[in-house]
Order: C-alpha cells, then sequence, then structure tokens
C-alpha cells in the first residue's frame, strides 16, 4: 500500500472512531466533508435542538451522507435534559423512578423518551446512568442515579435498557465501573474511587452487569481513578478496566464510548489529543468530544493525534482498525433497530407526569397544611449545578404553582448573593410573605450549607411555610412541612404544584 493511501486510510480509521459534537441547529459544512471521510458519529445538545421536527430534519440532513450515521445524545431525562432542555423535561429523572420503585413505570417512561428520540432520529443514548449514588455529597450524580442501593439501581437499569431500546433506540450504560461513589466533579478535576474490588464488586458493578444481561451494547467509561485495578491511570485510560473488568469479567463485547474527553479529569494530565489516544489504546471505541469543544480544529487536531499515534507505534494500528470495527458493527446493529421502531407513535401518553406524581412524597405536617388556598409567596434557592446538567434549562415551582394560583409571586435566591449580602431574606423572602402562604423551594439542601442554613431560618422565622426539596432529601427543620419530588425536572415541578393545590392530588 502506497503511503499516501495508508494515510487516507489512517486519517479515515481515525474519524470513524470519534463522536463529535457541532453547533448550530443545521448541518456545518465541515461535518457533511467528514462523514464522507469516514465519521461514523455525531453527538447532538442543546444547542442543535429547536425541536423534534427540526432534529428530525437535522439528523436527515446527516444521514443523507451515512445512512447508517450514529446521531447520539446525551438525553437522561429529568434534571439533564438535551431534547427539552428549552423547557424542562416533561419526564422525571433517575432518581424519581427509583423512589416510586415500579420496574413497569420505568420502563413505560423509557419507551416513551425514546419514541420521541427515535422520531427525531437519535440512535444512541448515552443513558441510563447505572451509577449508584452511594456517597450522599457526591457532586455529580445525585438525583441521575436510581438510589443508593445495588438491587434497586440494577433492576431500574434493566427496566431503562429495555423500554428505550423498545422503541429504536439504542442505550448506553454509564459511567463505568460507577461514579457513585466520589468527591469531585470529574468535569473538572479527577475523582478517586478508593474501594477494594470486594466493594465495588457488591455497591458498583451489579448495575452493569444488569445492563450487559439485559442486551445494552454501548457502556460509557467513567474519568475517574479505581486503584484497586489501576492505581495510575483513569478507567477511560485504563485497560485492565476496560478490557480486564469489563470485557473479560463482565464479558461485555459492545462497543466502549468515552465520556467526554474534554472534561479536566483527563485534559489536564494528558491534554484532549493524548487522552483520546491513550482511551482508544486501552479500548475506547468510540471517543466522545464536543460539549465544551465543538470546533473543527477539534476533530482535526484528534485525527492527527491518532494517526500519529499509529505511525510513531504509540497506538497499534490494529486496536485502532478493532475500534473500528466495533463501531460499524455498532452502527448496523443500531440501524436495524431504528428500523424495527419506526412504525411506533411518538406523540406521548403522558406518562412523564403520571410518574412524577407517584413520586411525590409528604410529611404528616405538608398533608395538614394542604391545599394551598391564596396565592403564596415562593422562593427558590438556586445551587450552582454541575456541567452534566443545562444552566438554560427551567426549573422551579413557581412557574407551574402560578398557573394555578394567579397572583403567586417569587424571587429565586443564590448563595454567593447571600454570602456577598446583595440579597437578605428578609427583605425578598419574609416581607412579601407577610399574610401569605410561604412556599420554600430547595434543591439538595443538604449538599449546600448556605442554602441549608436559609431553609433553617426562614422555617424558624415561618413555622407555617412549606418546603419543597427538589434534590436528594436531608433530615430537613424536624417541624417543617415538606414535599419531596426527587429531582427538578419540569414534570416533577408540575406535580409538586398539583399537590399543594389541590386535595384530590394528596
Amino acid at each position: 500500500m502506497s503511503s499516501s493511501k495508508h494515510s487516507s486510510e489512517l486519517r479515515r480509521l481515525a474519524l470513524s472512531v470519534l463522536q463529535p459534537g457541532f453547533v448550530g441547529t443545521e448541518a456545518p459544512d465541515w461535518i457533511l466533508r467528514d462523514i464522507g471521510d469516514g465519521l461514523a458519529s455525531v453527538v447532538l445538545f442543546s444547542r442543535n435542538i429547536v425541536s423534534t421536527e427540526q432534529v428530525a430534519r437535522l439528523t436527515a440532513q446527516l444521514r443523507a451522507e451515512n445512512p447508517d450515521l450514529i446521531v447520539a445524545i446525551d438525553e437522561e431525562a429529568g434534571d439533564v435534559t438535551r431534547i427539552e432542555s428549552a423547557t424542562g423535561s416533561s419526564r422525571p429523572g433517575n432518581f424519581a423512578l427509583g423512589a416510586v420503585d415500579d420496574p413497569a413505570l420505568t420502563e413505560a417512561v423509557a419507551a416513551d423518551l425514546g419514541r420521541q428520540l427515535r422520531a427525531a432520529g437519535v440512535s444512541l443514548d448515552y443513558a441510563p446512568s447505572a451509577d449508584v449514588n452511594s456517597n450522599p455529597d457526591n457532586p455529580i450524580i445525585g438525583v441521575r442515579s436510581f438510589g443508593s442501593d445495588p438491587e434497586l439501581v440494577s433492576r431500574h437499569t434493566t427496566a431503562w435498557i429495555r423500554g428505550l431500546q423498545s422503541s429504536g433506540v439504542a442505550a448506553c450504560a454509564k459511567h463505568f465501573p460507577g461514579h457513585g461513589d466520589v468527591a469531585v466533579d470529574s468535569h473538572h478535576d479527577l475523582p478517586a474511587y478508593p474501594a477494594g474490588r470486594d466493594e465495588i464488586a457488591a455497591q458498583a458493578l451489579p448495575p452493569f452487569r444488569a445492563a450487559v444481561a439485559a442486551g445494552v451494547r454501548a457502556v460509557m467509561s467513567g474519568h475517574l481513578l479505581v486503584p484497586a485495578y489501576d492505581p495510575d491511570l483513569p478507567a477511560t485510560l485504563s485497560r485492565r478496566i476496560l478490557h480486564g473488568l469489563l470485557r473479560d469479567e463482565l464479558g461485555f463485547d459492545g462497543l466502549v464510548v468515552s465520556d467526554a474527553i474534554e472534561m479536566g479529569a483527563v485534559t489536564r494530565r494528558y491534554g484532549i489529543d493524548g487522552a483520546t489516544v491513550k482511551a482508544v489504546a486501552a479500548g475506547v471505541d468510540a471517543v466522545c468530544v464536543g460539549g465544551e469543544s465543538a470546533e473543527e480544529a477539534t476533530v482535526a487536531l484528534l485525527v492527527k493525534a491518532l494517526t500519529a499515534a499509529v505511525t510513531g507505534g504509540e497506538l497499534a494500528e490494529e486496536r485502532l482498525a478493532g475500534a473500528a470495527d466495533r463501531v460499524r458493527e455498532f452502527a448496523r446493529w443500531s440501524a436495524g433497530l431504528r428500523a424495527a421502531g419506526a412504525a411506533q407513535d411518538a406523540t406521548g401518553d403522558g406518562i412523564g407526569h403520571v410518574a412524577a406524581r407517584r413520586a411525590v412524597r409528604l410529611t404528616g405536617a405538608a398533608r395538614a397544611a394542604l391545599p394551598l388556598t391564596a396565592a403564596p409567596h415562593v422562593v427558590e434557592l438556586a445551587p450552582v449545578t454541575n456541567m452534566a446538567i443545562g444552566k438554560e434549562t427551567p426549573w422551579g415551582v413557581a412557574g407551574p404553582l402560578a398557573e394555578r394560583l394567579p397572583g403567586t409571586t417569587s424571587v429565586r435566591v443564590r448563595g454567593q448573593e447571600l454570602e456577598e449580602g446583595t440579597v437578605a431574606l428578609e427583605s425578598c423572602a419574609l416581607e412579601p410573605a407577610v399574610g401569605r402562604p410561604l412556599v420554600i423551594v430547595a434543591r439538595d439542601a443538604a449538599r449546600h450549607a448556605w442554602m441549608s442554613r436559609a431553609v433553617t431560618g426562614l422555617t424558624a422565622a415561618r413555622p407555617d411555610a412549606i418546603v419543597v426539596e427538589m434534590g436528594l432529601p436531608g433530615a430537613g427543620p424536624a417541624a417543617a412541612a415538606q414535599i419531596f419530588t426527587h429531582g427538578a425536572s419540569a414534570a416533577s415541578g408540575v406535580a409538586a404544584a398539583e399537590v399543594l393545590t389541590d386535595t384530590s392530588a394528596l
């Protein structure tokens, strides 16, 4: 083979193992050119989405270059939504589904989501999160997990995969080997999971074993250090974890996808190009990139890094070719899965609302205080969310409550404003609520000291206040009337507003 022909083939192989994002609601010329040159996948984010119909046009434009193109999306429902980022998800997330603990309901919600994604032309969803949230202070997983019990997470991971794939969209279990017991956000730095192998086997691995048994054909690696298996390299870059544990021990023979390769956990030490090469060498078949680095230059950089690594002996050509083969195999399988789901109705059946309502829990004090009959003042305490949650995605209870009780007023308060003294709870929360009901909305108050203090102070001043917790339930003030939604999706906000205003919903 001539050197120019070999170089062209290497470039094609390198393109085929990338899953890049791009900017815009139409396909840029460079993406179309790269698909023609061998790019086998793209990933969509909220910046690419206006409506299901617009995404369907976009994916049709992309597939005109390659009918088997893998179109991926990072759509978990609940707090992490792309397809409904502008409105908030009409379906609750994993933690709410785990709180209900009805696998048939979880399967139905995932199938409903799958119908919407399939109608939009999506063939791979980076979900479900199969992480067991065993550390309540985890800054990155939280309500994205079905819960803290491995058996519960396993049965709902199974149900979610079956539901999604029944609608023609491939699932992807993440973040292997389990991101639930860490204290660092991997978007910024490298977290560690210091447990021993026996604990990992009992706590973190059961949902992934269940996912494999349920027929999942894609698994996403996590950017975390697991010293029991590899003291030096994070899971995404570790052959011991991706090959030894995932393939040999768990028996997974499908597509290994990396978590976003531009995340700080791997780029701070290796750079985006170095991390990409090490990931493929370790056993990653498809490199997700472009959540943050969505330019043509990034794809060109990674293609150059992969081809140079092969010619320089750092990456075996057989490994790159093997990864490309797995991508092609997955593309063919997922195209068949998508075709099989073609006859299904994508209009939805309201199952998201049903599920969100079933996930709401109330204390006895809350039951006694409801329903509200006068328009309340709503104080929403807003944390800084992790990067997986779109800043543009609306959440809360004030909006749907105002629709049901005209005259409802609201304020959203951030921790920095309280710390800087630019906002005072007395003037923005208590004074407007004089003579009216006060509703306090929190989101992971147990994880944020400022929020916990605010809830405590407000309920001390107004013992009749009702607290709506939209994150992980904490202890909360003992005497407070509390409502728990187990997530902050739009569906959960509506469910909370219904409970607050309608005795039949109690």
